[in-house]
């Protein structure tokens, strides 16, 4: 049975998945562990996830095939799980830089986090996607970076997305 996320098919969009109570545009964490496990225990938070722990070892056995880290100041770690129904991100910004092995060796900036279900590989590779095509765009990067609140990451977010 396809989700309401894989209904919707090219028309999916990031504010479909991404959950605004789990943004945060002054991430804590230094390391790239401690990144993935803020982003989501904030999904932990918002309901989205029961337990932070499996997801977390999802998301660092992925991280073994191969950093997340794409380049330009980019991560998308990712990974699926039967704690969810449907395809779940969230989403931060780290002032500081975090050391993610990223393809290019640079810090990484900005980290969108997904977690798909255990069955929905098309719409997990859709959101992927979507947000990498967002991603290359250097003027959304600063824009989303510039970001005063949450408020603003959400509009930026939604205005690109139009696209």
């Amino acid at each position: 049975m396809p989700t309401p996320q894989e209904t919707r098919g090219d028309k999916l969009k990031v504010l479909d998945f991404l959950v605004p109570s789990a943004i945060s545009i002054d991430l804590k964490g230094q390391t790239k562990l401690e990144v993935i496990q803020e982003l989501v225990e904030l999904l932990v938070q918002a309901g989205k996830l029961k337990d932070a722990r499996p997801i977390v070892g999802t998301l660092r056995e992925r991280e073994k095939l191969g950093s997340t880290g794409i380049g330009q100041g980019i991560a998308i770690p990712h990974g699926k799980s039967d704690q969810v129904s449907e395809i779940v991100a969230a989403f931060g910004v780290s002032k500081r830089g975090v050391e993610f092995d990223s393809l290019d060796g640079e810090p990484v900036y900005l980290v969108f986090l997904l977690v798909a279900p255990l069955e929905a590989a098309g719409i997990h590779l859709k959101a992927l996607a979507k947000i990498s095509r967002l991603l290359k765009d250097k003027f959304f990067r600063q824009a989303i970076t510039e970001a005063k609140g949450v408020e603003d990451v959400l509009r930026i977010i939604k205005e690109e997305d139009a696209y």
